[in-house]
């Protein structure tokens, strides 16, 4: 079926006005965007940052009167808007009826990371049946490989020797990095997420990628048993990172690898003075702004 997009830009404090108004007019679905390039990349906790020009756009069904649906929000941003504050611009399109499912599959495409491993979305074929494939579809949970940070941390692992090593995924999401490391041949994972919708959705991924329940167990933070670590992988932000330090101090053992990320370049610094003491810490390695920091425990 066909849809009827309504956009109106806007400044953050009133972003929620205008979707109260669209609700109103009967909308399915309303979103908000970025009008320009201004990603924010480290929100304080319980708190939903809008950027400076956000556009709000609600999503109406094609049987909609769109002329009297405008009318109505015009008159309405008149009667609520104060004197002093502009009315904007709302404008409004047909959406083309499309396979929205299909079009959003068709965006994900295997990636390389390294020399060996390769992410695949499910529904596609794997390029080279002969290398380590990772199955891995887009879900609820972060992590697929498209961002910088998680293609930092994969290839660095497809780089090591894995093989009977006992690894701890801190942060899991979906749980590629944990997974990938038992393809690469680690012995075990445990993975370990603050949402239990990721410790769901690393569980399902581990059996989507056909390995067996043994080989990774799940865990709240306030679940997980003491053990030693041999490598331990945080890729999360870097407020948590530092303030976990004397965890994955515990956690790792002596001679164990660290491998973090999440992290913005100019947050290298604090990272590598809060881990000084407890690891030799190597130099960042940087993409598209983001790094990943690794670590030997002392």
């Amino acid at each position: 079926m066909s849809w009827l997009q309504i956009t109106i830009p806007t400044p953050p404090e009133q972003a929620e006005l205008f979707e109260d108004l669209l609700l109103e007019a009967g909308c399915a679905a309303v979103t908000f965007q970025d009008a320009e390039d201004n990603p924010i990349f480290e929100p304080d906790l319980g708190t939903t940052p809008l950027w400076q020009s956000t556009v709000v756009t609600g999503l109406f069904s094609a049987e909609h009167d769109l002329p009297s649906t405008l009318a109505f929000i015009r008159t309405e941003l008149d009667a609520r808007l104060a004197d002093d504050q502009p009315t904007p611009q709302v404008s409004a399109e047909i959406l083309e009826d499309k396979d929205w499912e299909r079009a959003w599959m068709d965006t994900y495409h295997p990636m390389r990371f390294g020399q060996r491993l390769w992410v695949c979305p499910s529904w596609r074929d794997v390029p080279d049946p002969t290398a380590v494939n990772l199955l891995l579809d887009p879900g609820l949970a972060f992590g697929t490989g498209t961002h910088p940070t998680t293609a930092l941390c994969l290839e660095w692992l497809d780089a090591q020797t894995l093989e009977g090593l006992q690894v701890t995924d801190y942060g899991c999401g979906s749980g590629i990095l944990g997974i990938a490391a038992l393809l690469l041949g680690a012995e075990s994972v445990v993975a370990v997420d603050i949402d239990q919708q990721a410790l769901t959705a690393t569980r399902d991924n581990l059996s989507r990628n056909q390995l067996p329940d043994s080989k990774l167990t799940a865990y709240l933070p306030e679940q997980v048993p003491q053990l030693q670590t041999d490598l331990l992988i945080a890729n999360i932000l870097a407020g948590p990172l530092v303030q976990l330090e004397p965890v994955f101090a515990a956690l790792l053992k002596p001679g164990g690898k660290l491998l973090l990320s999440g992290l913005l370049q100019h947050q290298a610094s604090e990272i590598q003075a809060a881990y000084a003491d407890s690891f030799i810490v190597d130099d960042p390695v940087e993409k598209d702004n983001w790094i990943r920091i690794t670590a030997i425990r002392r």
